[in-house]
Protein backbone atom coordinates (compact mmCIF):
# COMPACT_ATOMS: atom_id res chain seq x y z
CA UNK A 1 0.00 0.00 0.00
CA UNK A 2 1.48 3.33 -1.01
CA UNK A 3 1.85 6.22 1.45
CA UNK A 4 -1.24 8.87 1.64
CA UNK A 5 1.03 12.17 1.13
CA UNK A 6 -0.69 14.89 3.69
CA UNK A 7 1.11 18.34 3.79
CA UNK A 8 1.35 20.17 7.22
CA UNK A 9 2.53 23.62 7.86
CA UNK A 10 4.76 24.12 11.02
CA UNK A 11 3.25 27.25 13.28
CA UNK A 12 5.81 30.18 15.07
CA UNK A 13 4.98 27.92 18.47
CA UNK A 14 5.33 24.96 16.71
CA UNK A 15 8.63 25.00 15.46
CA UNK A 16 10.78 22.48 17.05
CA UNK A 17 8.49 20.17 17.62
CA UNK A 18 8.35 16.48 16.26
CA UNK A 19 5.76 16.66 13.10
CA UNK A 20 2.84 13.92 13.99
CA UNK A 21 4.25 10.77 13.88
CA UNK A 22 3.43 6.44 14.13
CA UNK A 23 4.93 5.52 16.71
CA UNK A 24 5.34 1.76 15.13
CA UNK A 25 4.95 0.37 11.73
CA UNK A 26 1.47 -0.70 12.63
CA UNK A 27 0.47 2.19 14.45
CA UNK A 28 -3.05 3.35 12.91
CA UNK A 29 -2.58 6.71 14.43
CA UNK A 30 -0.19 9.90 14.31
CA UNK A 31 0.64 10.73 17.82
CA UNK A 32 0.64 14.40 18.16
CA UNK A 33 2.48 16.93 20.57
CA UNK A 34 1.83 19.71 22.80
CA UNK A 35 2.67 22.71 21.80
CA UNK A 36 2.55 24.82 24.96
CA UNK A 37 5.65 27.18 25.75
CA UNK A 38 9.06 25.68 27.27
CA UNK A 39 8.33 27.94 30.55
CA UNK A 40 4.44 27.74 31.01
CA UNK A 41 3.29 24.20 30.93
CA UNK A 42 -0.05 23.45 30.84
CA UNK A 43 -2.07 22.75 33.69
CA UNK A 44 -5.75 21.22 33.14
CA UNK A 45 -7.09 21.25 37.07
CA UNK A 46 -9.41 17.78 38.08
CA UNK A 47 -13.04 17.97 36.55
CA UNK A 48 -11.50 21.09 34.25
CA UNK A 49 -10.74 21.04 30.27
CA UNK A 50 -8.91 23.10 28.50
CA UNK A 51 -7.65 23.31 24.89
CA UNK A 52 -4.12 22.01 24.13
CA UNK A 53 -2.24 23.81 20.64
CA UNK A 54 -0.13 21.52 18.51
CA UNK A 55 1.48 24.29 16.47
CA UNK A 56 0.57 23.27 12.99
CA UNK A 57 -2.04 23.42 10.39
CA UNK A 58 -3.11 20.40 7.78
CA UNK A 59 -3.64 20.46 4.04
CA UNK A 60 -5.51 17.53 4.01
CA UNK A 61 -6.38 15.60 0.36
CA UNK A 62 -10.15 16.49 -0.43
CA UNK A 63 -12.01 13.62 0.55
CA UNK A 64 -10.16 12.57 3.98
CA UNK A 65 -10.98 13.75 7.56
CA UNK A 66 -8.33 13.97 10.25
CA UNK A 67 -9.94 12.32 13.49
CA UNK A 68 -8.81 13.22 16.75
CA UNK A 69 -8.60 10.56 19.50
CA UNK A 70 -7.66 9.90 22.94
CA UNK A 71 -4.03 8.73 24.06
CA UNK A 72 -4.81 5.14 25.82
CA UNK A 73 -2.14 5.69 28.25
CA UNK A 74 -3.14 8.90 28.94
CA UNK A 75 -6.57 7.97 29.85
CA UNK A 76 -5.95 4.52 31.39
CA UNK A 77 -2.78 6.79 33.95
CA UNK A 78 -4.47 9.66 34.34
CA UNK A 79 -8.27 10.13 33.28
CA UNK A 80 -7.35 12.51 31.06
CA UNK A 81 -9.73 12.11 27.32
CA UNK A 82 -10.17 13.89 24.88
CA UNK A 83 -13.88 15.80 25.51
CA UNK A 84 -15.05 15.44 22.26
CA UNK A 85 -13.60 12.63 20.69
CA UNK A 86 -13.42 11.37 17.91
CA UNK A 87 -12.89 15.63 17.00
CA UNK A 88 -13.09 16.06 13.03
CA UNK A 89 -10.92 18.34 11.47
CA UNK A 90 -12.55 19.02 7.84
CA UNK A 91 -10.31 18.55 4.58
CA UNK A 92 -10.96 22.46 3.93
CA UNK A 93 -9.66 23.85 7.37
CA UNK A 94 -6.65 25.39 7.52
CA UNK A 95 -6.58 26.72 10.95
CA UNK A 96 -4.39 25.62 13.73
CA UNK A 97 -5.05 21.94 14.91
CA UNK A 98 -5.43 21.81 18.60
CA UNK A 99 -7.39 19.03 20.92
CA UNK A 100 -9.91 19.79 23.80
CA UNK A 101 -8.46 17.50 26.87
CA UNK A 102 -10.94 16.92 29.98
CA UNK A 103 -9.24 15.51 33.52
CA UNK A 104 -11.55 13.12 34.53
CA UNK A 105 -8.66 12.40 37.71
CA UNK A 106 -9.04 13.45 41.11
CA UNK A 107 -5.14 15.41 40.70
CA UNK A 108 -4.25 18.18 38.23
CA UNK A 109 -2.44 16.86 35.39
CA UNK A 110 0.34 18.81 33.57
CA UNK A 111 1.52 19.24 29.86
CA UNK A 112 5.13 19.96 28.92
CA UNK A 113 6.25 21.52 25.79
CA UNK A 114 6.34 18.19 23.26
CA UNK A 115 4.02 15.68 25.35
CA UNK A 116 2.47 13.30 23.37
CA UNK A 117 -1.22 14.50 24.41
CA UNK A 118 -3.80 12.58 21.45
CA UNK A 119 -3.38 10.51 18.42
CA UNK A 120 -4.65 11.38 14.73
CA UNK A 121 -6.35 8.96 12.33
CA UNK A 122 -7.02 10.21 8.74
CA UNK A 123 -9.85 8.73 7.38
CA UNK A 124 -11.21 8.50 4.23
CA UNK A 125 -14.90 10.39 3.79
CA UNK A 126 -17.06 9.14 0.74
CA UNK A 127 -19.54 11.85 -0.59
CA UNK A 128 -22.73 11.32 0.51
CA UNK A 129 -26.43 11.90 -1.12
CA UNK A 130 -29.14 11.68 0.80
CA UNK A 131 -32.38 10.15 -0.33
CA UNK A 132 -35.63 10.77 1.07
CA UNK A 133 -38.03 7.41 1.50
CA UNK A 134 -41.55 6.43 3.28
CA UNK A 135 -39.96 2.70 3.20
CA UNK A 136 -36.35 1.78 4.61
CA UNK A 137 -34.82 -1.86 4.73
CA UNK A 138 -35.74 -4.29 8.02
CA UNK A 139 -32.97 -5.90 9.70
CA UNK A 140 -32.63 -7.88 12.68
CA UNK A 141 -32.54 -4.83 15.28
CA UNK A 142 -35.22 -2.84 13.56
CA UNK A 143 -36.00 0.34 15.63
CA UNK A 144 -34.20 -0.96 19.21
CA UNK A 145 -31.78 1.53 20.17
CA UNK A 146 -29.38 2.27 22.78
CA UNK A 147 -28.70 -0.77 24.78
CA UNK A 148 -31.67 -2.68 22.55
CA UNK A 149 -29.29 -5.75 21.81
CA UNK A 150 -28.06 -6.31 25.97
CA UNK A 151 -24.95 -6.21 27.91
CA UNK A 152 -23.93 -10.07 28.40
CA UNK A 153 -22.82 -12.07 25.08
CA UNK A 154 -24.56 -15.80 26.25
Amino acid sequence: MSALEVKYKVLPHGAGLKAPFQATAGAAGLDLCAAVPTDEPMVIEAGDHGIVPLGFALGLPEGYEAQIRPRSGLAAKFAVTTLNAPGTIDADYRGEVMVILINHGKKPFTINRGDRIAQMVIAPVPKITMIETDLLDTTERGAGGHGSTGVATS
